[in-house]
């Protein structure tokens, strides 16, 4: 198939999947779909895909054309880590929307399919900082990433980051509870897009935890506090690293939070104070997320 051909089928795709997602009217997305090359993400080892059965699949042979379709590509098998699907993800930018010119972190970067997506979103005169834990993935997504001077990648503890406040976090692991830093490095309007799970147990000792429970939530800085609001369903990987560290209370709290109804109606994130628990879908300490609108 000639590049000519390849971007073809490259702008099918992107149009597909932001119609699966729900965001076609989003040009912008659609856009950096149809530009971003997904085969230049998937590595050099014969490529799989996750079937229906979640079974991994081997490809005949890494045909580019393969890459353009909704289906999870296996990154590492041994840590449970995939590609990700690529409507959820339109999904997500969609409601991270970030904007010409802003500076987006993203924790969880992988290969850098999805930094690269965020590149495109952002512009020349925005820039994204990508983190990923694994440095074998991480050997995958530094060459891919190379020719974008809008992009600087690190290898390190999600954790940690960001280093300052910034427009937009998008998370791309699971946790039981938003970080410390990911709240209070959002700048003025800024956004995080994040997945809270519940991790279900691994198939094989200190094998990967996926989540059981799960959705991705939107959470903004307001001027008088966060809103907060469920996204959609969301079956992310657990965090490894400091930002996977595991609260036992949480855990069944938030649990207990997914087996009831009312998720749909989370206006807020309270944050670092009291809460009402007869308000909230889920409280603890000191978050809660609660069905009251920011104050």
């Amino acid at each position: 198939m000639t590049p000519e051909e390849l971007a073809i089928v490259r702008s099918a795709f992107a149009k597909q999947i932001c119609a699966t997602a729900g965001v076609e009217a989003n040009k912008d997305i659609e856009r950096a779909f149809s530009r971003v090359r997904r085969e230049d993400y998937l590595g050099s080892d014969p490529w799989k895909v996750v079937d229906l059965a979640h079974c991994p699949i081997q490809l005949a042979e890494n045909d580019p054309v393969y890459a353009y379709q909704d289906a999870l590509f296996v990154l590492s098998s041994g840590r449970g880590v995939n590609n990700g699907s690529p409507s959820l993800h339109a999904r997500l930018l969609g409601a991270l929307a970030p904007k010409a010119g802003e500076t987006i972190v993203h924790l969880g970067a992988g290969t850098g399919y999805y930094t690269a997506l965020l590149a495109e979103l952002v512009g020349p005169d925005g820039h994204v900082v990508a983190v990923e834990l694994d440095d074998t993935l991480a050997q995958i997504a530094r060459p891919a990433l190379e020719s974008r001077a809008n992009v600087t990648f690190h290898v390190d503890d999600a954790a940690a980051w960001p280093k300052g406040e910034v427009d937009g976090i998008y998370v791309n692991f699971a946790v039981l509870a938003p970080l410390e830093n990911w709240i209070e490095g959002l700048a003025p309007d800024g956004r995080l897009v994040v997945p809270l799970g519940v991790p279900g147990k691994p198939n094989r000792p200190a094998g990967p935890r996926f989540s059981r429970h799960g959705a991705a939530f939107l959470i903004k800085r307001c001027t008088a506090g966060f809103s907060a609001s469920r996204i959609c369903q969301a079956f992310f990987i657990h965090a490894e690293g400091d930002a996977g560290s595991m609260k036992r209370q949480e855990e069944e709290r938030l649990q207990d939070a997914f087996r009831r109804p009312g998720i749909e109606f989370v206006q807020s994130l309270v944050w670092q104070r009291p809460s009402d628990p007869t308000r909230c879908w889920f409280s603890c300490a000191n978050w809660a997320l609660s069905y009251d609108p920011v104050d």
